[in-house]
């Protein structure tokens, strides 16, 4: 279950301040598209009524948030979720805020942990449950050096990893190359010395236990140049997203304490492993886990059955949230078991959804939505996920029947032919948000003009900054044309 560590109130955090010698807080939020910010406030200035209050900020300079005619806005600490920050110098509390409208006073819309709490308040107000719990399981990889540009007469990139396959004939004088380098997508589960990084995720897993991240297990993933994945416990959904936002903040910085690079993008890499962020999840009330059925099928309730109708019945509108990038369709493509086939089932992996059947515990008893990925805004991506569910739940939406065959000839069938598989590209999940967001719009839980936000900008910033630029596989297709 979720970690039962006491929450702190303005009152506790300001006695801990004191006593713990506390010189700074840090103040931190993402912006609409997840990327973290930071606000440090000496301790000298923080008081009862400042906390409580918040701190003011120029909105204007933050993506997705005010125009420069309204700029000012308020980072309000939320207590409860204080940590004190390991990568500071000088002793410092951390605390996520909550993005508050100066005018009324009152939550900004398009604030995306608002956005999250707004969705766990319409799940309880409308009784399918108390709690939604969220559990992610996020990939990155590890590297020694990275290096791009982009400009009007070059593009490039390149990355490099001591433990990668292509070093195997690398080496100098000053340099012994010892081998035991792992084999193109044979990383997982590996075992040292051709695991280099178990001493480095354990410091990570260190780190992210003191910030109340609570792990639970570690291993190298399947991409041999250093794919890692850390789990942790699974909690409730806003929790969660703070958790993952944590979970970058932890990873990136140990790393660049060893001179490592991280990297959350799904897909850095050609011909190598994706980074997923696979989502499991299921739906409770007073105690008890309204997913598990024993006797039906893979023991999930009719419940769970509508909830997974939802997400597939929106898959594709979700996509422009759990998969927001343009690099994120380099990963969902047939192969490397790619989770793009619209169905679900207790063995396919490259099903989106999946039911693990590895126990048979009521309390463990989840569904697995495996197409998300790391670039999102978790905040953003779990609500968007919930809300489909529930939408599924309202309208009994009734999925296909589970495939348990192999995929591949499955799609050969009558059935398998008219199987649906997630958007090829950024272009294809944003038009398909654009026509499918009404059930993100109940409540007011995604405001409109967010959705107009992420539209116009995912089109303007990212799809047409891509599609205007020579990629440099042009020019080894087309240079002598």
């Amino acid at each position: 279950m979720e970690d039962k560590t006491q929450k702190k109130s303005v009152r506790d955090v300001l006695h801990d301040m004191r006593e713990e010698g506390i010189r700074f807080l840090d103040l931190k939020f993402v912006d609409l598209f997840g990327t973290l910010q930071h606000i440090t406030i000496p301790a000298e200035v923080v008081d009862e009524k400042a906390l409580n209050f918040g701190f003011s900020f120029d909105g204007s300079s933050v993506r997705g948030f005010k125009a420069i005619t309204e700029a000012d806005m308020i980072l309000r600490p939320d207590p409860s979720s204080v940590f004190k920050d390991p990568f500071f110098d000088e002793p410092a509390f951390s605390m996520f805020g909550d993005v508050i409208d100066p005018i009324r006073y009152q939550p900004y819309r398009r604030d995306p942990r608002g956005v999250a709490q707004r969705a766990e308040r319409l799940v309880r107000s409308l009784g399918i449950a108390d709690t939604a719990f969220f559990g992610p399981e996020i990939e990155f990889y590890i590297f020694d050096e990275v290096r791009f540009d982009q400009s009007t007469q070059h593009g490039f990139y390149f990355v490099n990893s001591e433990s990668a396959f292509w070093n195997t004939g690398q080496g100098d004088q000053n340099t012994a190359n010892l081998g035991s380098r792992l084999p193109r997508r044979r990383g997982y589960f590996a075992a040292p010395p051709g695991d280099r990084y178990h001493n480095l995720r354990s410091k990570m897993s260190d780190v992210l236990r003191s910030v109340g991240v609570m792990t639970e297990l570690h291993h190298h993933e399947v991409g041999a140049p250093g794919q890692q994945e850390i789990g942790f416990r699974f909690g409730p959904l806003m929790e969660q997203a703070d958790r993952a936002i944590k979970y970058k903040y932890v990873v990136k910085n140990t790393a660049r304490r060893y001179d490592k690079s991280v990297t959350f993008m799904p897909k850095p890499l050609f011909e190598e492993a994706g980074s997923g962020m696979h989502v499991n999840m299921s739906l409770w009330k007073d105690g008890v886990n309204l997913f598990y059925e024993q006797g039906r099928y893979g023991d999930i309730s009719e419940l769970a059955t509508h909830y997974i109708g939802g997400l597939l019945k929106h898959a594709s509108a979700l996509c422009a949230f759990t998969n927001p990038s343009t690099n994120s369709y380099r990963r969902l493509v047939p192969g490397y078991e790619a989770p793009i086939n619209l169905v679900y089932s207790s063995s396919n992996r490259s099903a989106c959804i999946r039911v693990p059947m590895a126990t048979a515990s009521p309390k463990q008893k989840r569904i697995e939505y495996r197409t998300p990925d790391p670039a999102s805004n978790p905040y953003l991506a779990f609500a968007a996920i919930l809300m489909a569910g529930i939408d599924g739940i309202l309208n009994s939406i009734e999925p296909d029947p589970p495939v348990d065959e192999n995929i591949y000839e499955f799609a050969k069938t009558e059935r398998g032919r008219a199987m649906g598989s997630t958007p090829r590209s950024l272009e294809m999940a944003i038009d398909a948000l654009e026509r499918d967001h009404e059930f993100l719009l109940r409540d007011d839980v995604f405001p409109s003009d967010l959705i107009e936000i992420w539209i116009a900008t995912k089109r303007e910033q990212e799809i047409n900054y891509i599609n205007l630029r020579p990629h440099p596989s042009e020019f080894s297709l087309y240079f002598d044309v």
